[in-house]
């Protein structure tokens, strides 16, 4: 019975050690397990109340309650009943278990993994733009390359051995850069056997009635590949008997002018003309368009001969005798052509009366003003 009286009050010290501070508990719970050593003395029945402790850890009560059972074996009844009610009550664990939480270990492997994916796929994109785009530019480059070698198989084009290319100015034209020496005058007047027009089939009395006439006009000539030529060429092309022959002032002036086969032929002496020309442009290396060629072959097409034709004159005058010049004496000059009567004759009056150019000779030269000493006034 005393025995029973103990456990009680043991038991009664155990709840009121649970609702007391567990600190001290917890340095006690060593202890109890040295009660079934002596379960005998009542001076260490105080110190269990560290077993308390174990209702708040299970295992340490778990462990507490089995050590106590051997104290009560000598009456297995009394101390059977309660021992399994009041420690298996608590909530060991229900508590121990929810703990430790799993969860921790998923979450760091799948937020890790997403990151490193998108880095490699940006980085791979710029760098093939780069590599297509240069040979792609420079495949048009190298395909207009062959445009510029056409030109200059159209420019070779040949007719009768002359290039066809159109009229060209490659600089300013200036009458200036073909002047000629009026001693080809009578030069012309030997070939053509006495002053003589081809253009007309006509004879002129003298050299005064007519112009010294190029068959390719100067500026012609100067937009055919002479506006490249040095000076020493002009000049000899201005000169040359080739390209010489007569025209009365009407023809020269007013019909021809500077015109060239496709826009002017004379009346007499078609082939000879066209003839003429081609071999001047021969001679001087002269270009030729494409309508001139055409008139030429038309006119060339239907000619026996190239020869020059010579129409008998009208006057019973030797063809060949040049006429000799007026003395100025007989002639009053300034009663003829000085139309304001201040002594002298201009320019504008001489071709007013037809008499321009004004040779040296003439009786209206001393009248006039042969500025650069050539001879010939008003060319």
């Amino acid at each position: 019975m005393s025995k029973l009286l103990i456990f009680i009050a043991l038991l009664a010290l155990v709840a009121l050690a649970a609702c007391s501070d567990p600190a001290p508990t917890a340095v006690v719970s060593p202890t109890a397990t040295s009660l079934p050593a002596d379960p005998k003395p009542a001076d260490d029945q105080p110190e269990p109340t560290a077993t308390v402790e174990p209702t708040r850890e299970p295992t340490e009560t778990a462990a507490l309650r089995p050590t106590e059972t051997p104290t009560t074996a000598p009456q297995p009844t009394a101390a059977a009943a309660p021992v399994p009610t009041t420690i298996s009550i608590p909530e060991p664990t229900a508590t121990g278990t929810p703990a430790p939480t799993p969860a921790a270990t998923p979450v760091p492997t799948p937020t890790r993994m997403p990151t490193p994916t998108p880095a490699p796929a940006a980085t791979g994109i710029p760098t093939a733009k780069p590599t297509p785009t240069p040979t792609a530019v420079l495949r048009p480059t190298s395909t207009p390359t062959p445009a510029p070698t056409q030109p200059p198989t159209q420019a070779v084009a040949t007719w009768r051995g002359i290039t066809v290319a159109p009229e060209h100015r490659c600089s300013p034209y200036d009458s200036d850069d073909y002047r000629y020496s009026p001693s080809v005058e009578p030069r012309i007047v030997e070939e053509l056997g006495g002053v003589y027009g081809p253009y007309t089939g006509t004879w002129f009395e003298s050299i005064r009635e007519t112009d010294i006439e190029h068959i390719i006009a100067r500026s012609e000539a100067h937009d055919s590949g002479l506006c490249a030529a040095n000076p020493a060429t002009r000049a000899e092309f201005a000169s040359d008997l080739l390209n010489l022959t007569l025209a009365s002032p009407s023809v020269n002036r007013h019909q021809k002018v500077a015109k060239d086969v496709a826009e002017w032929l004379p009346d007499l002496n078609q082939c000879w003309f066209v003839d003429r020309t081609v071999q001047v442009r021969l001679e001087y290396g002269l270009t030729i368009d494409e309508a001139e060629a055409d008139a030429v072959d038309m006119v060339l097409s239907r000619c026996e001969s190239i020869e020059m034709v010579v129409l008998a004159p009208a006057v019973s005058a030797t063809p060949t005798a040049l006429p000799t010049p007026t003395p100025a004496s007989d002639v009053d000059a300034l009663a003829l052509w000085d139309d304001n009567g201040n002594g002298r004759i201009t320019c504008a009056e001489a071709r007013g009366h037809g008499i321009a150019p004004v040779r040296r000779g003439h009786p209206a030269y001393p009248y006039m003003r042969d500025a650069d000493g050539d001879g010939i006034v008003c060319e």
